[in-house]
């Protein structure tokens, strides 16, 4: 099932109504280039997307002008605890990026906003990011990552110009699911990146690509994305040696068998091959 790109009377995304409905706040999306052990300038960055706020409240209305043409609009909402509560997951995932890394350089958490035009909403979640910073986790954010900002125009530029520079970034809604799918295309493919959904309560795991019904039934699916997304599962229960393990099972899969792989790799591999490749690797 495919959202429909043109309007349908009555329709809302499901899984758009489902974060809504699960409080389910954050949409973390890890890209990554496969573990190779090689020197270079690797890409390993977490893209932490706030899920249930911006334009996607979908509160639109249409307007007849005096002339008989039409305008549109579209209300966007930021709140300060929406915000917040963003803000802090991603320095939470910062310093257990740190914790792991065990190196000098503190983790980096940069800020994505476009506050010098929108300076109301996203001035206030450019605020409310500073202010985690400056005083979460009783002053332990601040003296253990460090945080910069980015104009989403900028990043995206950066992004594609030196993306291994980045570390944790932190969006609003809009803004996270541009600059996530984008960065897919330094790492090979929509095909390969995982989400999570999470709330305090509940979290889903969500392939970043969505659905492809252009391709259903041709057995031609990248299976990376939805395998890695069960992997994030694992490791938010709390399984994470299991959770590396079929991290680094993937990752063989992709570095050692590329013509196995699927078409949007460059492959001529099928679904279950691919599949069946990793398993093999577990």
């Amino acid at each position: 099932v495919s959202s429909p790109s043109h309007k349908v009377e009555g329709y809302s995304s499901p899984i758009v109504a489902l974060r809504k409905k699960l409080d389910l706040y954050a949409n973390v999306r890890p890209v990554a280039s496969p573990a190779s052990g090689k020197g270079g300038n690797k890409i390993d960055m977490v893209i932490v997307r706030e899920n249930t706020e911006c334009l996607y409240i979908k509160s639109e209305r249409l307007e007849k002008n005096a002339d008989g043409t039409k305008t549109a609009y579209a209300t966007r909402k930021i709140s300060e605890t929406a915000s917040r509560r963003i803000a802090t997951m991603a320095f939470n995932i910062a310093l257990k990026r740190g914790e792991l890394r065990q190196g000098a350089v503190l983790p980096l958490v940069t800020v994505v906003h476009k506050s010098n035009v929108l300076s109301v909403t996203d001035g206030l979640f450019r605020e409310v990011c500073l202010d985690v910073f400056k005083n979460g986790h009783n002053g332990l954010f601040s003296q253990k990552t460090r945080m910069d900002e980015q104009l989403v125009d900028s990043m995206v530029y950066r992004l594609f110009r030196e993306p291994h520079k980045f570390d944790v970034a932190v969006a609003p809604n809009l803004y996270g699911d541009i600059i996530s799918d984008g960065a897919a295309a330094l790492v090979g493919s929509l095909g390969v990146v995982a989400s999570a959904n999470v709330g305090d309560k509940f979290c889903i795991g969500e392939p970043v690509h969505g659905s492809a019904p252009d391709i259903a039934g041709k057995g031609i699916a990248n299976p990376v994305a939805s395998i890695r997304s069960a992997a994030m599962l694992l490791s938010h229960l709390g399984w994470t040696t299991e959770a590396e393990k079929i991290e680094a099972a993937v990752d063989r899969v992709l570095l050692e068998q590329p013509g196995l792989l699927t078409p949007d790799l460059g492959g001529k591999g099928t679904t279950s091959q691919v599949t069946d490749a990793v398993i093999r690797c577990l």
